[in-house]
């Protein structure tokens, strides 16, 4: 089942070669108007993944000095594929490579703090102590000082040891009253079970769904009440680890990406603002379903919009909490 939603035309790109020309979803999310307000400035958006290529031509001076979790050699710049360096790439790109004609993130200005853990790719399988890597980088990002935390991951709440599920949940809990806000991935199993997965399915986590050009929920996007939000997810050409240095991607790991960018470009702006002020002002600004819902399990709340999220955010509240977080 899709659903679309009310207010998200896209506008293609100007042909003029260069990778971002062919990034359709930075039209579709008006990155050029954004950037006139702002580009994520003074925020840090801790991205935990499976390692990142840090001498990337698009990440080279976008990145902090990371920390690996994983438990295996190489350290944080060692990399088994390029999901983390893609993630990386969507929040923060620069462009900066072939002389400027490289992949934007959509917040570049922001800066990106790179945490390591085994998702799979590091090894022959998911670490036994997944969801336990994830709580030690989460609480290293707050400790850090990152107001974003970014989870492309998600291993099935069937399969996850409910003792890591509580310790993390805990550690999710311990950061929002720390004053960050972490987005997950809702996975890409709707055909195929549409299990619940963990970190997006525990308290404390905006799990971010995907949808495609036409503004329609991907047929892979997990549905469920984890929905919070809903990004691009479809044709998303980033940073990568091939021969080019480019890849064009799918799934809620690209949207969670644009959801965390999303929420680093408004506190940018808005440094005073609490995480459920800043995740209120995205959610009442998005997208929304178009079966006159407020929210719905397919879309959540509806699509990020940070434009208006930045030109129109209308009252964010008093900051406390927001029963739609999660």
């Amino acid at each position: 089942m899709s659903l679309g939603v009310v207010g998200s035309a896209v506008t293609p790109a100007a042909a003029d070669g260069s990778i971002r020309a062919d990034q359709w979803h930075l039209d579709a999310m008006h990155a050029p108007e954004v950037w006139k307000v702002s580009r994520g400035q003074g925020i840090t958006v801790a991205v935990i993944d499976g390692g990142f290529k840090l001498d990337h031509p698009d990440l080279v001076g976008q990145l902090l000095p990371g920390k690996d979790f994983s438990e295996s050699p190489g350290g944080v710049g060692s990399y088994a594929d390029g999901h983390g360096t893609a993630m990386a790439g969507l929040v923060a790109g620069s462009g900066k490579a072939s002389g400027g004609t490289g992949a934007y993130g959509l917040a570049p200005a922001a800066k990106v703090l790179p945490l390591k853990i085994n998702n799979g790719s590091v090894g022959a399988m998911v670490s036994a102590d997944f969801l336990g890597q994830i709580g030690q980088a989460v609480t290293y990002a707050v400790e850090q000082g990152a107001k974003v935390v970014n989870i492309s991951q998600g291993i099935s709440a069937v399969t996850a040891s409910p003792a890591d599920a509580e310790k993390l949940s805990k550690t999710l809990a311990w950061a929002r009253a720390k004053g960050v806000l972490v987005f997950s991935s809702v996975g890409n199993s709707y055909q195929s079970g549409n299990l619940l997965e963990y970190p997006s399915g525990l308290p404390n986590v905006v799990g971010v769904g995907a949808i495609d050009r036409n503004a329609t929920v991907t047929s892979e996007s997990q549905q469920g009440a984890q929905v919070i939000l809903s990004a691009p997810g479809v044709d998303i050409v980033e940073a990568c680890t091939g021969n080019t240095g480019y890849c064009k991607g799918h799934g809620t790991s690209d949207s969670s990406a644009l959801a965390s960018a999303s929420a680093a470009l408004i506190w940018s702006v808005h440094k005073d603002w609490t995480a459920n002020q800043v995740l209120r002002v995205l959610i009442n600004t998005a997208g929304k379903p178009n079966d006159g819902s407020d929210r719905n399990n397919i879309i959540g709340y509806g699509v990020v919009r940070p434009r208006i999220a930045l030109t129109d955010p209308g009252g964010p509240g008093s900051g406390g909490c927001f029963a739609g977080s999660g």
